[in-house]
């Protein structure tokens, strides 16, 4: 089915606060022949403290009513560079982690393999996984960025191998990443022991730590990521608890001296021209929000990667 109309609702002629729409206020369709395709994946049964982020999709879009069209950061008008759809949340099963993991493996690979860039609305991190298999199927190895409080290179939790804290130790051990191009920011708090970090640098990841963006700046930040990933194939995936619980509060797993919804979001259109094949914006809790603090930046970081998306596309159009 091709799309007909993927333009977002005209807030001229409908208020912001009415109707039901997707991300940024775009129709729910089919994925057809989209060029980025936007999909919530309602699953928290990974995570290891607070629950909620399976309510994350819908907080967002909620949250995101207030986009429009022209994104003056990146100078783009980002449904005109691109056609962009939201084809609303995955039906998974909240009982089942294995099984659910094969189901966005599935439906991921199938958006893939179309040429679209899927961009997910989580949803707890467990999913990272599922993703990066579908994205090392069609571009192979890929390189990683990390936006995290946490290293999530853990192997197990209570003898569960499949959760949101060991979802790149998983994709490290099934080759689906390209070792030297792998790094965390925005890591912070208290480990389990110094041998996290021993065992993260053997998996191959570099780590920007909370305190590096603020002693060195975004600008320091941006070209030591370019820098590491290079033109690789490359995925972002944003746990919103990389930012301080004064900029994201609903959120799993909360940890002080985090990043300002400022400085990620520099960080991010620091990545201009990179070769983004994919993302995610997980565990938003809306549960744990106030006054959508927490919906509104995931909204706009999953924004800004659009955008990044849909200027690789304009340009691969020659528009």
């Amino acid at each position: 089915m091709d799309i007909i109309n993927n333009s977002p609702i005209d807030s001229s002629r409908v208020p912001r606060f009415a109707g039901r729409e997707g991300f940024a206020r775009l129709p729910h369709s089919e994925a057809g022949k989209a060029d980025i395709v936007i999909m919530g994946i309602p699953f928290d049964s990974g995570v290891s403290y607070r629950p909620g982020a399976r309510f994350g999709p819908n907080h967002v879009r909620e949250s995101s009513r207030l986009l429009r069209p022209y994104n003056p950061a990146l100078d783009v008008s980002v449904f005109e560079a691109a056609n962009i759809v939201d084809v609303g949340d995955l039906a998974i099963n909240p009982f089942n982690i294995e099984q659910t993991i094969e189901i966005i493996e599935r439906s991921a690979t199938e958006i893939v393999e179309s040429g679209a860039n899927l961009l997910t609305l989580g949803g707890d991190h467990t999913i990272a996984l599922p993703l990066l298999r579908a994205s090392a199927k069609k571009y192979g190895k890929v390189a990683l960025l990390h936006f995290d409080a946490h290293l999530d290179t853990w192997d197990t939790y209570f003898g569960a191998k499949f959760t949101h804290g060991t979802p790149f130790r998983r994709a490290f051990e099934e080759d689906l990443l390209d070792t030297d191009a792998l790094c965390h920011v925005g890591i912070r708090g208290p480990l389990y022991g110094k041998d996290d970090l021993s065992e993260d640098s053997r998996i191959g990841f570099g780590i920007v730590t909370s305190s590096d963006v603020y002693n060195f700046g975004a600008a320091e930040i941006i070209t030591r990521l370019r820098n590491r990933v290079g033109n690789r194939p490359l995925y972002i995936s944003v746990d919103i608890d990389v930012l301080d619980p004064a900029h994201a509060p609903g959120t799993g797993t909360p940890e002080a001296g985090g990043m300002t919804s400022r400085e990620l979001l520099e960080i991010i259109r620091g990545l201009k021209g990179l070769n983004i094949i994919g993302g995610d914006v997980v565990e938003v809790s809306p549960s744990y929000d106030s006054a959508e603090i927490t919906g509104i930046a995931a909204a706009h970081v999953a924004y800004d990667l659009i955008s990044l998306m849909a200027l690789n596309i304009s340009k691969a159009k020659g528009e």
